[in-house]
């Protein structure tokens, strides 16, 4: 089969985009291979027609194992290709170990093509002993600069696909993201342990889309204005939760943000997707993996921290090729204020990021020497209330002392519900159960092995009680057994989880590299982002360009500079 033959037959296209076909040429061929595409440009369609193609001829190469920190996204891609007839499995943060085993033994012995998986995932020993005897073929990193000490991102988990690829001997790796200015690029190749430089880069050019800068004093006014001279589909990008609330509100629309629940986010995201909901007001939590082509508009109400992120929202809009518009909103009086204060909420002093790494030990109560492997649920609120700590810089601390490799600080953890049945399977007659609780015990008992002798994650389904049946949900039902002991269930919770990644030290050390040199990244950074809002002699496009590298672009001639000159 060649690669065309699989686009066609798989995927339904005839002719690859831009740049497409020689990336998988490159993969095909053996050679480690970064990927540079703009949001929108097919990046999936990079690793999945080979995989296919080298399953098709060797089946000690079938395999092609994806590394995304987008849960949603691995979920909507698994979902995707099985729809496709294209056997895929995923294994993620808060799957029992027993459903990770069974995804596992799929991709060993059943015709699987794609296993998906979290980078905290590779932090497993067993695991990484696992992928070692699986037929991969091919390597697939998604959001690559996540990798990089100088990406927008910097995950720490990233840096064990290195021990991976130790684990799999020539299979080649594809790296991909749409951001990387030319010093990510370095880096991603070199922490990816790459035999040769090889970089494939499409222009990060966009032709339909419309770059505008509309300085104001009055946001909430001005989205309204906009919405109404711009028809179709369209997301509001703001900083945080409230505001999204507020704002949303006000236009008597919709909103998103990681604090919602699991089946609020699905819904609203489907609506939006189905065009029910015309617009949604949301934080970044939004839109990553978002397979919605037809997006008109994003504004930005609030000025992001660096112009990858920026970037990559704005990217979101007029993925179908039709003329689309990224428009920031920008207050010059306030914005600027605000934007610096985040240098200090995101870099506060050594000596603070040290004193938060105590009180947090003395919180969960782990004494100096121990705690190594544990992970605790971290109930933000209550430990700054308890510490007396600034919430915004705590939050900062975290992550720095995760970048510093002390701690695995995850914000936004969701956990799935946990149930232990107490009762012995043959003393459960003894108590005047319902029908719902025999209906719930049998399920449980049927779906989870050791379910007897430890909490067990589990699947609660989201059907909510019926007031005109009287059904209780499912949750009430679990809810109900607990009350009487014979199970002890945890529910479902959204919340910030931190993991010890090394035992509880007495003295801390942050080098350069972790706190003074990201702090003046961090600071270009938010520099960068301050003089694309504030400058009007340039070509927006131009300035975007030139930031990822590309100097000799030319102007686009439809952004607010090109049309005011």
């Amino acid at each position: 089969m060649t690669p065309r033959e699989a686009l066609h037959t798989y995927f339904g296209y005839d002719d690859f985009r831009p740049l497409q076909a020689e990336i998988i040429d490159a993969v095909l061929a053996g050679r480690d291979t970064l990927a540079l595409m703009p949001t929108g440009g097919g990046k999936s369609i990079c690793f999945q027609v080979p995989t296919l193609v080298m399953g098709s001829e060797h089946e000690d190469k079938r395999l092609c194992f994806v590394i995304t920190p987008l849960i949603a996204l691995m979920k909507d891609q698994v979902e995707n290709l099985h729809a496709r007839g294209i056997q895929a499995a995923a294994v993620y943060t808060g799957m029992s170990w027993d459903k990770q085993r069974v995804a596992l033994d799929n991709c060993l012995y059943g015709p699987y093509h794609f296993l998906y998986c979290s980078p905290e995932r590779l932090e497993s020993e067993e695991f990484r002993k696992r992928l070692a005897d699986l037929p991969i073929g091919l390597i697939a990193v998604d959001e690559a600069h996540c990798i990089s000490q100088w990406g927008y991102d910097f995950r720490p988990s990233y840096l064990n696909i290195a021990a991976v690829r130790e684990l799999l001997p020539g299979v080649p790796v594809l790296a991909l993201t749409a951001t990387a200015t030319p010093e990510t690029i370095e880096d991603i190749q070199a922490k990816l342990g790459f035999t040769e430089p090889n970089v494939l880069r499409k222009s990060f050019h966009r032709e339909n889309l419309r770059y505008v800068v509309r300085q104001t004093t009055n946001k909430a006014e001005e989205v309204a204005h906009i919405l109404s001279r711009v028809p179709g589909s369209a997301i509001v990008y703001v900083r945080n939760r409230k505001r999204a609330q507020e704002l949303a509100e006000w236009l008597h629309t919709t909103y998103y943000h990681a604090g919602l629940t699991t089946k609020e986010r699905n819904e609203r995201q489907e609506a939006w997707k189905e065009g029910k909901t015309r617009v949604i007001v949301a934080t970044n939590a939004f839109g990553m993996g978002i397979d919605k082509a037809d997006v008109r508009l994003v504004i930005h109400v609030d000025l992001p921290s660096c112009i990858e992120s920026y970037y990559q929202e704005a990217g979101r809009a007029g993925r179908d090729g039709e003329t689309a518009y990224a428009v920031l909103l920008y207050n010059p009086s306030e914005d600027k204020a605000k934007i610096q204060k985040r240098i200090v909420d995101t870099y506060p002093p050594k000596e603070f990021v040290e004193m938060v790494y105590h009180k947090t030990m003395d919180f969960l109560q782990i004494g100096a020497g121990s705690g190594l492997g544990h992970r605790f649920m971290l109930h933000m609120d209550q430990l700054c209330h308890v510490m007396k700590l600034p919430v915004l810089q705590t939050y900062s601390a975290l992550h720095i002392l995760t970048q510093a490799g002390y701690i695995d600080f995850e914000e936004e953890h969701e956990t799935q519900p946990r149930v232990q049945i107490n009762v012995p399977r043959h003393r459960l007659g003894e108590y005047n159960l319902s029908r719902e609780q025999v209906a719930m015990l049998d399920v449980l008992m049927r779906s989870y092995s050791g379910i007897h002798t430890d909490l067990q994650y589990v699947r609660e389904a989201d059907q909510p009680s019926n007031p005109q049946t009287h059904k209780p949900s499912n949750h009430e039902i679990l809810v109900s057994l607990a009350q009487r002991g014979i199970i002890t269930y945890i529910p479902r919770s959204v919340g910030c989880c931190l993991t010890m990644t090394k035992e509880r030290e007495v003295d801390l050390y942050l080098s350069p590299a972790i706190f003074e040199e990201r702090q003046m990244r961090f600071i270009s950074k938010i520099n960068a982002m301050l003089e694309y809002a504030e400058q009007n002699q340039f070509c927006r496009e131009q300035v975007l360009l030139a930031y990822f590298g590309e100097r000799d672009a030319v102007p686009c001639g439809h952004c607010d500079v090109c049309i005011a000159q």
